[in-house]
């Protein structure tokens, strides 16, 4: 029989219930190397805590985190918890001697990120960090058109993920909006590593940054009946470039709350002399190619459920959110379980900690008005 490996996690919110949802559904997977189970769920809200006791494999219910890191019969924790108690808790977990699947963006700041990476050096644990949106069949494909070569000499990348979300001015204001939970780069933070993850993998980290942030409003309703300030950054548009063959390649970077007309947007567009590939979550099953010819041409291919990791769903059918987030799961326990082979993997600590000096970089420059280098 396949070995089983033991979940629990800590925060029981939004993330945390789309993780019981991947879980549950583990066996529609074929030929994974691994069985995986929800045994045990942490929130500080006890309420939270309720809507688990649905789920037949749970067996501790916690608003204690170390009470849930005690437990022998965890193997794995998943941490979603404000950006400020990152370092804390997952340090917690790595003094446990458990194995980590951290959110992003991996600590409050740079510096708690770097403490963060040492730590789990120290720990000999083994650790990476969630990022569902490359395990999309599209997003797959544009990261092996880029991987390959065949594009030529690259002219420009443009990557990002954008959200709607704050149009509503009458929005209550939340912990992202706050720098004392979110952490200074407000959307960097909350949505960059989604958008550089595909970036990095293919070695493409930025050398230098121009950062253009906005902060479109200034305060929100509390909840309360009050009024709270708003002191993060919601839209960033990065002008940066990177390294490529020895050419200096640039590389548009858009993170916004602010996206008129934008859901849940996440793309990517490479373009080069001898091809190009863009894919975009707002038509998910296309994937368009350029090829250079007589003339100009632009290909579209009709996706379907072409996974990183096979299943039972057909391939002319179409995956979802709650697909890719069970693909990113399954990439990172047969990466622990050394066998994820050539696949594509979940981001690293190192990844993590590079979209932090790219964030870094982007503060300096809108601190200087003036292009930044990351270091």
């Amino acid at each position: 029989m396949k070995p089983l490996v033991r979940i629990g996690v800590i925060g029981g919110g939004l993330m945390g219930r789309e993780v019981a949802n991947a879980l549950a559904r583990w066996f529609v997977l074929e030929n994974h190397p691994v069985r995986a189970e929800l045994v045990a769920v942490c929130d500080v809200q006890a309420k939270l805590l309720e809507w688990f006791r649905q789920v037949p494999t749970v067996r501790q219910l916690t608003t204690d985190h170390r009470e849930l890191l005690a437990n022998p019969d965890v193997d794995v924790v998943y941490v979603a918890v404000p950006h400020q108690l990152h370092e804390p808790v997952y340090r917690d977990v790595l003094q446990a001697g458990k194995d980590l699947f951290a959110e992003k963006p991996f600590g409050i700041d740079l510096d708690a990120a770097r403490r963060i990476a040492a730590a789990v050096e120290a720990s000999g644990r083994f650790v990476r960090v969630s990022s569902e949106f490359p395990f999309l069949p599209g997003a797959q494909r544009a990261f092996a058109a880029a991987r390959s070569g065949a594009l030529g000499r690259l002219i420009e990348v443009r990557v990002g993920y954008l959200h709607s979300s704050d149009l509503d001015p009458q929005k209550p204001v939340n912990w992202k909006r706050q720098s004392v939970y979110c952490g200074e780069v407000g959307v960097l933070g909350d949505l960059g590593l989604h958008a550089v993850h595909v970036p990095l993998r293919l070695g493409w980290k930025p050398a230098s940054v121009y950062a253009q942030l906005q902060r479109i409003y200034t305060e929100r309703p509390d909840g309360k009946g009050g009024i709270a300030p708003i002191d993060t950054w919601d839209n960033a548009t990065l002008a940066t470039y990177f390294d490529y063959r020895g050419a200096r390649t640039p590389m548009r970077i858009e993170l916004k709350r602010f996206g008129p007309g934008e859901t849940n947007s996440w793309f990517i567009e490479v373009l080069g002399t001898d091809g190009g590939v863009k894919y975009s979550t707002k038509t998910p099953k296309t994937l368009w190619t350029f090829r250079r010819d007589k003339e100009q041409i632009w290909d579209s291919t009709d996706l379907g459920f072409q996974m990183v990791f096979p299943g039972i769903t057909g391939a002319i059918f179409e995956p979802g959110f709650p697909d890719i987030l069970q693909q990113m799961w399954a990439a990172f326990l047969a990466e622990r379980a050394g066998q994820l082979g050539d696949r594509f993997g979940c981001a690293t600590v190192a990844e993590a900690v590079a979209s932090h000096e790219i964030w870094a970089a982007a503060l300096e420059s809108q601190r200087t008005n003036s292009a930044v280098a990351v270091k």
